[in-house]
């Protein structure tokens, strides 16, 4: 048997599929597209995670786009994380050119161009669907965690916490959790003391400067209500094709706490929400975290420990996660692991670590007697990707060097008439639209602070009353006494000045301020 048939009956058996699969492209041979060999992904094992890695402008967001409509158009939803901006052509059509019938030629598969629904969300002011969560629905770990506090810090949170639930206070938003904050280290000392015990100053002064500095990074905007509920993530269209939902994120790559938060918040609850599935015919949800690299370069200790355990974890809950990236050294080796489907784009050599990185690369691949994996990975075109994956008995599929399909839709961005347009028809923008605040902890514990001082100037004389009284008696005696007038005059006035420093009228004093 020749090399090119041997090729053909290998490849052909590895990624034979009797169900449902997504069709990335035809598998290449010494640079030349083999139509008879069509490399195709089981629905059932994309629930089994993935990465899609490469260099700088090979075309990894164009395969991502491709992988997510494949999968929309199978009724899989997927949420993408855009970090760039340059997701949302999915929700119009392609256009066919030269180039794209050319390659669809080649490849033996038909272009036929089509638009994937889809929703926009946003966690800052930009529009889309508002994402919110309320500090409650955290909960003190997962609060801890984000503010990465110690183990005597979270203690303190949880107590917090355990305080505001006896007491029947919703934590909605940070102010509230401030709030809570100060009426523990002042008014409400002694009461929580008296219930679960002390609490350290030092540590109410560390969560306090951990919460203001989330703020600067425009949290302020994500805890509250009305909560996003993550079923709204699961739709689909009247045609049974998945939504894509994309959550526009280009306006906060600098803000990685702001993005921790809401990761750790996504996934947990999509994990706390979902019911056990096992291994479905297709996964309920598939998400999509593009620039990867930023998010594991920048996340905190608690967002790399949650994703790791997500991770190995939520794939019985029928949902896939992928991570698209430069490099898969930019993955931890514990996440990496975890990983059924693998599409890598080419890499550059340009010093002797880049090297090393390749060879590296190339030994996470299954070994292959028709590729040199490592020279392969610097001389891939633009379009061209090597693939691993799983079969549908959730076994590694022989390598292959894969000449990949176009989109169906879009190559690019939407205007911004399109990208309104799309919102305004939007019926989940109504939904989360509007910014609720009922009364919640701030509002309770300035009532009971207020309340608490009205029965206290009722049981004591105040300041001001004795100062009055001291007054009057300093003025009727100076009075009886024309000799000593100009004295009774002068010690009025010092005796009003006194009144108006203890009253603070002559400036507001630094305890009690957040």
């Amino acid at each position: 048997m020749d090399k090119t048939a041997a090729f053909k009956e290998q490849l052909i058996s590895g990624y034979k599929s009797s169900g449902n699969s997504i069709n990335l492209g035809a598998a290449l041979l010494d640079g030349v597209p083999q139509k008879e060999v069509q490399v195709k992904i089981p629905l059932k094992t994309l629930n089994r995670h993935g990465l899609i890695a490469g260099a700088t402008g090979t075309g990894k967001t164009v395969t991502l786009q491709v992988i997510a409509e494949n999968m929309c158009a199978a009724g899989i939803p997927v949420l993408l994380m855009d970090v760039k901006g340059d997701l949302s052509g999915l929700a119009k059509e392609g256009a066919s050119n030269p180039k794209i019938e050319e390659r669809h030629s080649q490849i033996g598969i038909p272009y036929s161009p089509k638009a994937t629904e889809t929703e926009f969300l946003s966690l800052s002011k930009e529009p889309g669907v508002r994402l919110r969560a309320t500090v409650s629905e955290f909960g003190p770990v997962l609060f801890s965690k984000i503010l990465e506090l110690n183990d005597t810090q979270g203690g303190v949170a949880a107590m917090l916490f355990k305080y505001a639930d006896d007491k029947k206070m919703p934590l909605l938003d940070l102010k509230d959790f401030k709030s809570l904050l100060q009426f523990a280290t002042e008014q409400g000392k002694e009461e929580i003391k008296k219930l679960y015990g002390n609490l350290s100053t030092a540590s109410t002064s560390t969560i306090l400067r951990k919460i203001i500095e989330l703020e600067t990074q425009g949290a302020e905007l994500f805890f509250g209500e009305k909560s996003f509920e993550v079923s709204d993530l699961v739709r689909t269209d009247s045609k049974g094709c998945g939504i894509a939902s994309i959550i526009r994120l280009s306006d906060i790559q600098d803000k990685p706490k702001l993005f921790s938060t809401f990761m750790l918040s996504l996934l947990a609850e999509i994990y706390a929400s979902f019911p056990e599935a096992g291994d479905l015919e297709k996964p309920k949800l598939c998400i999509f975290i593009d620039e990867a690299h930023l998010i594991f370069k920048e996340a905190s200790r608690a967002l790399l420990d949650q994703i790791e355990s997500i991770i190995k974890l939520i794939r019985s809950k029928g949902v896939g996660i992928y991570f698209v990236t430069q490099n898969p050294n930019d993955i931890p080796d514990s996440v990496l692991s975890q990983l059924g489907l693998k599409v890598q784009h080419a890499l550059r050599a340009f010093t002797e670590k880049d090297r090393k990185a390749i060879k590296k690369t190339a030994e996470n691949y299954p070994t292959s007697g028709f590729y040199k994996t490592d020279e392969l990975l610097t001389s891939l075109g633009i379009g061209e990707a090597l693939v691993s994956a799983l079969n549908e008995k959730g076994v590694p599929t022989p390598l292959a060097a894969v000449h990949l399909r176009a989109p169906m839709s879009r190559i690019g961005t939407l205007t911004s008439e399109e990208l309104n347009k799309n919102i305004s028809t939007s019926k989940l923008v109504a939904k989360y639209s509007e910014v609720i605040d009922r009364d919640s902890a701030y509002e309770i514990l300035n009532e009971k602070i207020k309340g608490a001082s009205e029965i206290k100037e009722e049981k004591e004389p105040s300041v001001k009353q004795k100062k009055q009284k001291e007054e009057k008696s300093v003025i009727e005696k100076v009075s009886e006494n024309t000799m000593v007038r100009q004295v009774g005059r002068t010690v009025v006035k010092e005796v009003a000045r006194g009144l108006l420093g203890v009253l603070g009228l002559g400036g507001k004093s630094k305890k009690g301020w957040f």
